[in-house]
């Protein structure tokens, strides 16, 4: 099972309020709970003997941006770096804390986000593998031949998406490995890609369907023969030089240079001590358990 830590931890800052959880000196630590009860919730449902916790060590990555310059661009804050709730930020390192005390791999590389981790990993790693995420630009890592999927947590993890091939095709009306071209004709707002103007996901479905990717669109563009339709010849031609770039900002890195990385997901926590410190500290008593629990029950 492979985690997108910061999907899963921004969802639960949002979800959980700051008043309901708070540690004895007032300090909030929502997103810390939050993300431990989702953790104890999908290690106790889908039962993995393996899992990883991939972060963003480069939010906006600099190849990236010099694609494509809007990417993620509305989320910059004014000193640098990504707009991030003043009371989310000191909550990182105390997650990163616990999984340390119970011994749940976490990694993240430099230059790259926790997207490239978790396509790195997904194509690395023994099958089945699931990937657990908020994010739509991560159902371009399915594979059913492989036994790759997408647990898709739009709604939250007690009502996830168990997510295949079939399951984007039906969404989306592409197949999963062509999720990235769909994505950049219709665009983004939340990653700042602009998309071809006036071209929304019906249309974009049928040119991935009836082209095959963004190659063989732009290939037919310049085919007299290709029956595009003059409205949309000219809103594609208008967009060449954005869906050149496109693709290959919004395709997921399957080759990121990563360690050895222990998997194993442990039935006990390596540090009891240290978590019960942690525990006492932050006030996650119930938290813990509830992870502590989950995994006492795998073994």
């Amino acid at each position: 099972m492979l985690i997108d830590a910061p999907s899963l931890y921004f969802r639960a800052y949002f979800g959980i309020p700051e008043s309901v959880a708070k540690a004895e000196d007032g300090t909030p630590v929502n997103a810390v709970r939050g993300f431990l009860d989702m953790l104890a919730t999908l290690i106790r449902t889908r039962r993995p003997d393996r899992m990883v916790c991939a972060m963003d060590h480069d939010w906006r990555p600099e190849w990236r941006v010099a694609l494509l310059p809007s990417y993620k661009a509305h989320r910059l804050a004014p000193e640098g770096g990504e707009v991030v709730p003043d009371t989310l930020t000191p909550q990182v390192p105390m997650i990163l804390d616990v999984l340390a005390a119970v011994g749940i791999t976490v990694v993240g590389a430099a230059g790259y986000e926790a997207d490239d981790v978790l396509g790195t990993l997904s194509v690395t790693q023994e099958a089945p593998v699931e990937v657990v995420s908020g994010d739509r630009d991560l159902f371009q890592l399915i594979d059913d031949a492989r036994g790759v999927r997408l647990l898709y947590v739009g709604r939250g993890v007690a009502k996830l998406d168990d997510c295949d091939d079939t399951a984007v095709r039906s969404r989306y009306g592409v197949p999963a490995d062509r999720y990235a071209d769909f994505a950049a004709l219709r665009g983004d707002p939340s990653d700042g890609l602009p998309g071809v103007p006036g071209v929304g996901d019906k249309t974009a479905a049928r040119l991935v369907d009836r082209y095959g990717d963004l190659d063989g669109i732009l290939a037919a563009l310049d085919d007299p023969g290709s029956g595009f339709a003059p409205g949309l010849h000219a809103k594609l031609d208008a967009s060449r030089d954005y869906l050149a770039v496109a693709p290959k900002v919004v395709r997921v890195a399957l080759d990121v240079p990563l360690p050895e990385l222990p998997t194993a997901l442990p039935t006990v926590p390596v540090a009891p001590d240290r978590l019960l410190e942690l525990a006492e500290r932050w006030n996650l008593a119930g938290s813990c358990r509830r992870l502590v629990d989950a995994l006492a029950a795998q073994g």
